[in-house]
């Protein structure tokens, strides 16, 4: 049973007025095809804030530990998240990841791979490059700006979709492309702060 409407609906009733949220950019991301929206992580409430921010349903990755804990862990499932086993390659992920796109769908990524300590822009792992490269997706870079305080104001820009199509022609590796993926996301943060 799909419950990412019903969460996607109570969830941001409950976070959009608690961290006065405002969206930038919602235009950027395609009304149809395979969607990679790449954010920068700051907090455990990146996800349903991309989720609940973005027009378009959004499928995750989320660590598998979190698959184990209980309720949580058949809730995870039910709204369009999917285990990855963090530390190495976990081919099954690569391949829903993969599949999700393909089909048309959206996937939203978080670059870093964990959250930030500092708040500052981590280092990219290559699989978001990866994914961007063996697709023909649309590449949407996206910025949270927090901090997360209650009745304070968070912001979520959606830039504008990262050209591929000469990444994709001169076969560029998968660590050009995420950097560049990370470039875009920088210039968000740059410009909105």
């Amino acid at each position: 049973m799909n419950l990412y409407p019903f969460g996607r609906g109570l969830i941001g009733a409950i976070i959009k007025p608690l961290y006065r949220i405002e969206v930038l950019g919602r235009e950027n991301i395609p009304k149809e095809g395979g969607v990679l929206i790449c954010s920068n992580h700051i907090d455990n409430l990146d996800p349903p804030v991309v989720g609940v921010t973005s027009p378009r349903p959004i499928h995750f990755m989320a660590k598998a530990e979190l698959f184990k804990v209980p309720v949580l862990g058949r809730i995870l499932p039910n709204v369009n998240a999917f285990p990855v086993k963090r530390g190495g390659s976990d081919r099954e992920s690569l391949r829903t990841a993969l599949k999700i796109l393909k089909e048309g769908n959206v996937l939203g990524i978080f670059p870093e791979g964990t959250r930030s300590k500092d708040g500052k822009l981590g280092k990219g792992l290559s699989g978001v490059g990866f994914f961007a490269l063996r697709t023909n997706c649309t590449v949407v870079p996206c910025a949270i700006i927090g901090p997360y305080k209650p009745f304070g104001k968070l912001r979520v820009v959606y830039g504008k979709p990262v050209e591929m199509d000469t990444f994709r022609e001169e076969k560029a590796s998968a660590d050009v492309v995420t950097d560049k993926i990370m470039d875009s996301i920088r210039e968000i943060l740059e410009k909105n702060q």
